[in-house]
């Protein structure tokens, strides 16, 4: 994507969604967000946790603290995870094709960074970027394992395989994760949980299981 910039607002932002939404395969797409992820500071995250944390003031204050500390640390580990594979050079091994839902995520992305100020929009985008790094080029869900919900459930992995308890019931919200993410939604209770140790071939079986004979709609 060339030369580290700080998107330069509504335009510039379109400009890098559009760039992001033609690259065909993870390394590429990791090396060019890491372009522009490591061009924001620790001072940045810092404020969207501040951001965060405002918005969130009035919820009950335990469930603020967990989840508080659940982004907290999804920021600052997703941005070292980008800083770390590019210094060592991890993506140029990365030639599997990008999800084919990317276009799409960064066009609604383009569209929620540029309808606010330049100072929030460039924090927001920050914030797509870093959920579009964990979807895209590490494959994993844009909410991060162990975040809570309302009602107490949780992402969880198992067995290798990413369950959210949301995963199906936010497409109503423009600005929503769920319908790019590779996380499964989490089975109702008296669902059967996937098997422990399991092989890869059982691991299907289990999720062909729940789509088949209990109406999973993941």
């Amino acid at each position: 994507m060339g030369a580290r910039e700080q998107p330069a607002g509504g335009a510039g932002i379109r400009w890098m969604c559009d760039r992001l939404a033609s690259v065909k395969n993870r390394g590429d797409l990791g090396q060019a967000i890491a372009s522009i992820v490591l061009t924001y500071s620790v001072k940045d995250l810092q404020q969207m946790r501040w951001n965060f944390s405002e918005k969130i003031r009035n919820i009950s204050p335990v469930y603020r603290k967990q989840l508080e500390e659940t982004i907290t640390g999804f920021l600052h580990g997703t941005y070292q995870d980008v800083r770390l594979m590019d210094q060592q050079g991890t993506f140029s091994s990365m030639r599997g094709p990008v999800a084919d839902t990317s276009p799409a995520y960064w066009k609604m992305v383009a569209v929620q960074c540029t309808t606010r100020d330049a100072g929030e929009d460039r924090l927001r985008f920050l914030k797509f970027l870093l959920s579009a790094f964990c979807m895209f080029v590490q494959e994993i869900p844009g909410h991060p394992v162990g975040m809570s919900f309302p009602g107490g459930d949780k992402v969880q992995v198992i067995d290798g395989v990413y369950y959210c308890p949301v995963r199906t019931k936010a497409n109503d919200v423009e600005s929503a994760l769920c319908p790019f993410c590779p996380a499964l939604q989490t089975p109702e209770i008296g669902y059967l949980r996937p098997p422990v140790n399991a092989s890869e071939n059982r691991k299907q079986e289990f999720i062909k299981n729940c789509y088949d004979f209990h109406n999973f709609n993941g």
